[in-house]
């Protein structure tokens, strides 16, 4: 049974360059042991790509040797291996041109004005439709739990109509031809052997086999676009329609209706499984024996059962872990167990803890662990009889038993050198060079620090923190203070020896702030006229990282560093930094370069850091360029933050600092912490991407680890997975609490497994694939080149089409691209990723802005990195003000075509936040925000809202505070005005609209994935 969807013909105003597919090798970023063939010279046709007929259509030649692919063993034999050195330089060819002038786009470049009305209707027959993912009747879903049914596709009306383009020997009548965009189909070297039932060169017959039969599925389509359609014979084609914008699967559409079907609603984790709201959904968790999306969201809820299985569809298998995320109030905290001196219980082999995965056997003495199948005595003091149903009968009264998530109270086993932790200390270290003294940062800094230290976190709300607090000032050279309670003025100590950093005092450096209150601030008032005639404008930086490091290692205690620096340390010490902003490298193979550390300096920093529980967060702000690469490795590594502020104005964005510097110091954090992911037997994890060091191939160490983090965790199969046993997840993190008590927070997981491709991709969640895909994208552009970067994400991405078209949709058209209904917007996702500035360099973008964007993106969660990659575009003008507080306008698609003149937009991508004023917006509108006669009259150069008090403005002011409270960096405010500036840096947010740099718009981006699946199934 086929299930049609809307059907529609996008309009190709330009040919897409260099977005090539090359045959699959899973498992790796660029490997220099696969070797092409030189451009221009076929190779025998295989099961995949192929070119049809041995004629080479016009493009570029074929693309490089580096291949993609993310799970599965590796072709030929070779191990599996993520991210291997950069290829030689022989092998670095690429379908992408070197870095053109600004005028030119170098991704994609754009087409010669001449071609246009040529390639103006190509591909006017692809049509987009998109398969719900069941199973057609008959053929039953594996594992336990289902997500709901998704929504019927719904039929668009397409509108004008377009003359097909002229036939060509290639592709026959009514067929488009093909563009140079899309590059010759791939040689066929190093091809993996054919797929079951599938013949040499055959293309994609229907399969039965073990992946079941057909699926119904979503389809971009058109009669006989492609060779193999049914207008190949059949004649000239009918006149073509145009796509209607709105016919492309619509991100905000998807977000929409999965709040209208579970917002609000209560999710129950009691199956095992279920595909939960997305990210974007709020709803209330009920914790019933699997941890809470908030805690574990994974790229699919039901793996494929076998590696074979996995290398075929390429869906990434990982799980995205934010182990302190953030509870609402209106949700249950996580249980604190206590065994007491005994300790957790734990399986004897695998060493899992107790959890709802373990099951009780011989009347309650014996236990058999869920994740290896070892049986284990169960202990004295842990003995519970079971009843008539096996289970136990304090199986409700006990967190571990029934709960997903849940904390232990640990042991002296499980601390350093078998004494009780300490609690942990912050100390605030202040630049205090010239440029800072006379911006007057220093005295905003410490008038902030006073009001900050009264908010120190707690673990009762009554008791006075437990935190200890230090101050240190720099330049080229530190100042210690002694701030002891007994003393009536504070000491200076000065170390001078930046090669060879020691702490001058240990009494009296770290103290209470509740007993130390009045010469802390007597320093506090005193530090910015101390160093008033200071001339220095040389600092160091990694010292003074060493000497907070060394402080809190001599206290024998954990702790945050929170450093207030502004220029590039160019000072005589270990970590001095030298100019290296070069943008010639852009778009060369040495661009790599620029998201590395200068020196290995930093690297073996943050490593003694994470060994001595010492986090680094950084508030930076620079005027000119500082090696962000460099100077912020060390938070990325420790856990902390990086806050930047660029060319930071008092008047102006004061207020957004003092925000990220309240929020970073109140918010909750496990200090030296230890992850490790367990899983049941048939798979394992293989890669971690995060803010984490890894000293072996099991423990993930982190300095600190807070609400805001997540740590991205690959798997891979080491056998085959039972469809009745499931694959099953333990994250535990054993960490230091901020009243300094040791202890271990378990998350569980069970996910179903299935012999059935189409269960796998019903169940996959495009939020957590996008996530995945950035961050390992992101951990690759230090080692690989960019341009290989792209072209494998391309690469991948159509591989998982492809696969769903072989092995779950219905026969179609050749010319439909069809679309599993859990990723139909994963397009428009992957090209927004592709468009980053990380990803794609521009002479305009600063190398710092770039480094910056990486290593955000490293620690994200799933909800932060859907913002960040499709950012939210509002309507102001249609938020009526309500009581008692006005609701968050439905956002519209991020394209300049939903803007209208007489509008007012708020765009906001978790970094940035645009107020868009159209140029006709109503003068009564305008005064109601802001509260002047005209748009003429808005400042440019407003930060901060004007509290009018009139509905508009009390909604508006509610929005952003509604935006603002769910982020973990504070958004400062950037006014634009229709026509009246530059406004690059919005249009960049315009995610769905072709890139200022000629990059594809997301309508481009789908013809250019239909072409690479095309070449697929040929």
């Amino acid at each position: 049974m086929s299930q049609q969807g809307y059907v529609a013909t996008p309009p190709y105003s330009q040919s897409q360059s260099a977005m090539g597919l090359s045959p699959p090798l899973y498992g790796h970023y660029g490997d220099p042991s696969h070797a092409g063939a030189p451009p221009g010279v076929m190779k025998p046709a295989g099961p995949m790509g192929a070119a049809p007929g041995g004629v080479l259509p016009p493009g570029p030649p074929p693309p490089g040797p580096h291949q993609f692919g993310q799970n599965g063993a590796h072709a030929q034999g070779r191990p599996p291996q993520r991210f291997p050195g950069p290829p030689p330089a022989n092998n670095a060819a690429s379908s992408y041109a070197p870095y053109p002038p600004a005028t030119q786009s170098s991704y994609p470049s754009a087409m010669p004005t001449a071609s246009v009305s040529q390639l103006g209707s190509q591909l006017d027959t692809m049509h987009i439709s998109y398969g719900s993912g069941t199973a057609p009747p008959g053929q039953a879903p594996s594992g336990q739990g289902a997500p709901p049914p998704p929504l019927q596709p719904s039929i668009l009306q397409p509108g004008s109509q377009v003359l097909p383009p002229p036939p060509t020997t290639l592709n026959g009548l009514g067929a488009p031809p093909m563009p140079p965009s899309c590059p010759a189909p791939p040689s066929a070297q190093l091809q993996p052997p054919p797929l079951p039932g599938q013949t040499l060169g055959s293309g994609y017959p229907p399969q039965q086999g073990i992946y079941g039969a057909q699926m119904p599925g979503a389809q971009l389509a058109g009669p006989g676009g492609f060779p193999g359609g049914p207008a190949q014979m059949a004649g000239p084609a009918p006149p073509q329609r145009k796509l209607d914008p709105d016919a492309v699967p619509s991100p905000i559409q998807v977000i929409e209706n999965d709040r209208a079907a579970r917002g609000g609603q209560v999710y129950v984790t009691s199956t095992r499984g279920q595909v939960p709201p997305l990210v974007t959904t709020d709803c209330v968790v009920q914790d019933q024996g699997n941890a809470s999306p908030r805690y574990i969201r994974c790229t699919t809820y039901c793996f494929p059962c076998t590696a074979d299985m996995a290398k075929q569809a390429q869906i990434p298998l990982a799980a995205v872990i934010t182990p302190f995320a953030t509870v609402p109030a209106n949700e249950t905290p996580l249980y604190l167990v206590d065994h007491g001196e005994a300790g957790p219980v734990r399986c004897n082999r695998c060493k899992a803890y107790m959890c709802p995965f373990m099951q009780f056997t011989e009347g309650g003495r014996r236990f058999q662990c869920g994740f290896c199948s070892c049986v284990n005595e169960v202990p004295p003091s842990y003995f519970q009889h079971l009843d008539h149903m096996g289970r136990r009968l304090d199986h409700s009264e006990r967190p571990e038993l029934s709960l997903g998530s849940y904390e232990y109270v640990a042991t002296l086993d499980y601390c350093r050198k078998n004494k009780p932790p300490s609690p942990p200390a912050f100390i605030f270290m202040i630049d205090v060079s010239y440029s800072n003294i006379r911006s007057g940062l220093v005295r905003l800094i410490c008038e902030e620090l006073k009001a900050v230290l009264e908010r120190l976190p707690r673990e009762e709300p009554e008791a006075p923190s437990a935190i200890r607090v230090g101050f240190v000032t720099y330049n080229k050279v530190l100042h210690f203070f002694n701030v002891k309670s007994n003393l009536a003025q504070p000491q200076m100590m000065v170390v001078t020896d930046v090669a060879e950093v020691f702490v001058p005092l240990l009494d009296g450096f770290l103290v209470s702030y509740h007993e130390s209150q009045a010469v802390i601030h007597n320093l506090l008032d005193q530090i910015p006229d101390m160093f008033a005639d200071s001339t220095e404008n040389e600092t160091v930086f990694a010292p003074v990282i060493q000497a907070g490091m060394e402080a809190l290692k001599a206290a024998e205690c954990p702790g945050k560093l929170l450093i207030f620096h502004a220029s590039l340390p160019t000072a005589e010490a270990p970590g001095k930094l030298r100019n290296r902003d070069d943008r010639k490298l852009i778009n060369t193979d040495k661009e790599k370069v620029l998201f590395q550390p200068q020196s290995g300096v930093y690297d073996a920093l943050a490593r003694d850091c994470v060994a001595h529980g010492c986090c680094v967060t950084l508030f930076l702000f620079p005027s000119q360029y500082v090696d962000v690469a460099s100077l912020g490795l060390v938070p990325q590594l420790t856990g902390g933050t990086l806050y930047k502020y660029n060319n930071f104005q008092l008047h102006a964005d004061s207020q957004q600092f003092l925000t990220d510097l309240r929020n970073d110091v109140e918010k909750k954090v496990g200090f030296d912490a230890i992850m490790r992911v367990r899983t049941s037997t048939g798979f394992r994890a293989t890669d971690f991407f995060g803010g984490i060091v890894m000293n072996n191939t099991t423990d993930v160490e982190m300095a600190a680890i807070d609400c805001d983090k997540a740590v991205t965790v690959e798997f891979k199969h080491d056998d085959k997975l039972g469809e009745d046993s499931g694959a099953l997840i333990q994250c535990a993190v054993l960490y230091t609490t901020i009243g300094g008590q040791r202890r271990l927070r378990i998350h569980n997981l069970a996910l179903s497994c299935s012999a059935q491709l189409a269960d796998v991709y019903k169940s996959c969640e495009t939020d957590a694939l996008v996530n995945f895909f950035a961050k390992s994208a992101f951990k690759a552009v230090l080692h690989q080149p960019l341009k290989l970067i792209r072209e494998i994400l391309v690469n991948q991405t159509s591989h998982m089409l492809a696969c769903y078209r072989k092995h779950c949709a219905s026969p179609s058209a050749a010319s439909q691209l069809i679309l599993p209904d859990s990723m139909k917007v994963l397009p428009v996702y992957v090209n927004s990723l592709l468009k980053s500035c990380v990803l794609l360099g521009r002479p305009d973008t600063p190398t710092d802005e770039r480094a910056f964007q990486r290593q955000l993106v490293m620690t994200m969660g799933v909800a932060d990195s859907q913002l960040f990659f499709y950012p939210q575009l509002l309507p102001i003008h249609t938020a009526a003000a309500q009581s008692p507080s006005p609701a968050v306008p439905a956002a519209v698609r991020c394209s300049e075509a939903r803007l209208s003149e007489e509008g007012v937009f708020l765009l906001a991508d978790g970094l940035r936040l645009f107020l868009w004023l159209g140029a006709s917006c109503p003068p009564e509108l305008i005064q109601g925000l802001f509260n002047v006669p005209s748009l003429a009259h808005v400042s440019a150069d407003l930060t901060v809202l004007p509290e009018v008090g009139s509905p508009h403005s009390q909604a508006l002011r509610a929005i952003v505070g509604a935006l603002q409270r769910k982020r973990p960096h504070s958004m400062k405010l950037v006014v634009v005005k229709q026509r009246e500036q530059p406004a690059v840096a919005f249009r960049q947010l315009l995610v769905e609209d072709k890139g200022l740099d000629g990059a594809p718009s997301y309508v481009d981006f789908l013809c250019c994935l239909h072409k690479a699946v095309c070449q697929l199934l040929n």
